[in-house]
């Protein structure tokens, strides 16, 4: 495994160390993996349970049964980071080493820690500078100056060129059987029974079969299997000996993770990386030398009992390096992130084995400015929307330093593992495809020093004739309502459908702004009539902004730039008779040049994207282009929809 360069210099892969968000709370905690040198930051995390006396002194149990959850294996605390405590550096990156040392005592009992180092960071409230310490194991007292940080700037190329991703899903029925007229001894029953099925996770009849998840690349490597009893059972994986990735390998023994990933693949991301499947099978059949007759056992039970089935899905990812062998990837990673993640579910499920069996699901996400996945077990039985869900959401955003009015850690957020890039930019609602975010490879507006401004996430592109729906000559603030509302979807603010033409006018027929007789008709609708819809299907709030005429749109860039960096949705242009999406604005404040990214509602022909942009349906347009003709009609008034974010997690 990798070494310390003798705590001379730290790596920092996050693009955002410091976590503030306006917590007050100081201590975050450093997470490395022990497949790269100790000193290499790859993300941090805050420290969200303390005691009642003091803030630097955190509840340790809690946050091992957190992070023990949260952190998939292959990652782990490497150290700890104070923030905006004034005083003597080298004392205050002493708390941060000690916190940091209790921390993965709990957290990795049983490990050999003696040559683990472990550093501590320092941010002052006043000076804001940023200082590492190091330590070794145990020995807080000789702290040493670290005195090169290094920032990697493709982090996200660091971490996944150099590794890969496994995945094993596991359902379990756990059977309890508890006693009739007894329910005090029901939950030990309970706990006993995850006793019993913990060991069978070391069990030597146990099977794994590995296979490349990416079933659309082409020529796949063979399965490779990996018995039980080949397995070393360890949890501390820094004493594993990689492999070469160019020794010839002849069985699942001398195999490493490598033999799963494409050479040709490029990965910078979690959804990108190389993934291994790993299934894990349980074989029952007792080799016999000769043909026996089958056998049943009966066991009558002393007393009345009541079976109670306990539905487990297990599912966990881990991180490897590609020269992991394929026996330690199972036998110190995918078995211990199941065992913790076993463990994780009985102590939410003991509580009210008696009453309920709660609907507990582990899911895992990649949000934005953490390099690897994290694991979040909700419990579903309520729904996602119910306030205990929301709470446990809130309090991830808060330990991961995400904002807190954006839905990031929603099911629908849940990473998708080794997906098909076949109809990638490619979405399908009812039977048909639609292209997704049109404008992504348009070309420069043309605008000299301006700012560009962009929706942010994705969207739909929807336009006349869609769908075998004929709307052409009145439909164009339909679609253009109907592109907005997609956004919604993707950015998983609402799961409704997008609606189709006849359901916007029963929405607004039911809210009374338009009389039965507007269903199944071809009138127009406007901005007014947009921001209703939206209110009544989303809860989504907008604003309206009037401009008397057309040559008045370019003084309105510097706030609809405001508006695509803080809301980042799309906006509907309506004006005369015609409807446009607005994606974003090139604007340079000081001489007024400005562009207009507009997505044009008005085609008519298929989803073609190179004909779409060659055609101008996509694109920037000038306000006056180069040969004096305005995008925009002075004679006419214009109205423009701004939907506004709704402040949710």
């Amino acid at each position: 495994m990798p070494s310390m360069d003798n705590g001379k210099s730290v790596r920092v892969l996050c693009p955002k160390l410091i976590l503030t968000n306006n917590y007050d709370a100081p201590l975050q905690w450093l997470i490395g993996s022990p497949f790269f040198p100790q000193f290499t930051v790859v993300s941090t995390v805050r420290c969200l349970h303390y005691l009642p006396s003091d803030l630097l002194s955190p509840d340790f149990s809690k946050e091992a049964d957190d992070l023990r959850s949260l952190i998939i294996k292959g990652f782990h605390v490497i150290g700890a980071l104070i923030i905006g405590k004034n005083g003597e550096l080298v004392q205050i990156a002493k708390q941060a080493i000690n916190a940091a040392c209790k921390l993965r005592e709990i957290l990795y009992n049983g490990e050999n820690l003696r040559n683990f180092d472990v550093i501590g960071g320092v941010s002052g409230s006043s000076s804001g500078e940023l200082k590492f310490f190091a330590a070794k194991w145990g020995d807080s007292t000789n702290v040493e100056d670290v005195e090169c940080v290094l920032y990697e700037e493709k982090a996200g190329n660091y971490l996944w060129e150099r590794g890969c991703m496994l995945k094993c899903e596991l359902p379990i029925k756990l059977p309890v059987y508890v006693p009739a007229n007894n329910d005090s001894d029901a939950v030990d029953r309970y706990l006993q029974a995850n006793e019993e099925l913990a060991t069978m996770f070391r069990d030597p009849q146990l099977t794994f079969i590995l296979e490349a998840s990416d079933k659309s690349s082409g020529v796949l490597p063979r399965p490779v299997i990996v018995r039980g009893s080949d397995l070393e059972f360890q949890t501390d994986i820094s004493n594993s000996k990689l492999l070469d990735d160019t020794a010839e390998k002849s069985d699942g023994k001398s195999l490493c993770c490598s033999y799963f990933c494409l050479e040709s693949k490029p990965a910078v991301d979690a959804e990108s990386a190389d993934t291994i499947q790993v299934t894990a099978l349980s074989n029952k059949s007792i080799m016999s030398p000769q043909s026996v007759a089958p056998m049943a056992e009966y066991c009558p039970a002393p007393e009345e009992a009541i079976l109670r089935l306990v539905d487990y899905k297990l599912e966990v990812v881990c991180y490897a390096v590609k020269s992991l062998p394929l026996t330690h990837a199972v036998s110190k990673l995918i078995i211990p992130a199941l065992l913790d993640q076993l463990t994780t579910m009985r102590n939410i499920v003991a509580p009210s084995f008696l009453v309920q069996h709660p609907q507990i699901r582990p899911f895992h996400f990649c949000p934005p400015g953490i390099l690897h996945p994290i694991t979040a077990t909700y419990e579903l039985s309520y729904g996602e929307t119910e306030l205990k869900q929301v709470e446990a959401r809130r309090s991830l955003h808060l330990r991961l330093g995400l904002p807190s009015d954006r839905p990031l850690l929603r099911i629908a957020n849940a990473l998708k593992v080794a997906k098909s890039t076949s109809n990638e930019g490619i979405s399908s609602k009812r039977g048909y495809l639609l292209l997704k975010d049109v404008h992504a490879d348009i070309p420069s507006s043309g605008v000299s020093g301006g700012l560009v401004s962009l929706v942010q996430g994705s969207y739909e592109y929807h336009h006349y004739l869609q769908n075998g729906f004929d709307d052409s000559g009145w439909g164009c603030a339909y679609r253009s309502l109907q592109t907005i509302i997609s956004w919604f979807r993707l950015q998983q603010y609402t799961s409704i459908d997008v609606p189709t033409h006849r359901e916007i006018q029963e929405a607004l027929v039911e809210i009374g702004d338009k009389d039965p007789s507007f269903i199944g008709s071809r009138e127009w609708i406007g901005a007014i009539e947009l921001s209703y819809v939206l209110d009544k299907l989303l809860g989504v709030t907008c604003k309206v902004m009037n401009v008397r005429s057309g040559a008045e749109l370019p003084e309105k860039c510097r706030e609809l730039a405001l508006h695509f960096e803080n809301q980042g949705t799309p906006i509907m242009i309506g004006g005369g008779v015609l409807a446009y999406t607005l994606l974003g604005v090139d604007y340079n404040d000081a001489s007024g040049d400005c562009a207009f990214l507009i997505l044009d509602p008005h085609y008519t022909g298929g989803e073609d994207l190179k004909k779409i942009v060659n055609g101008g349906w996509c694109g920037w347009k000038k306000a006056v282009d180069s040969k004096g003709k305005s995008f925009f009609l002075a004679d006419k008034f214009y109205n423009l929809l701004l939907p506004q974010r709704p402040n949710m997690v």
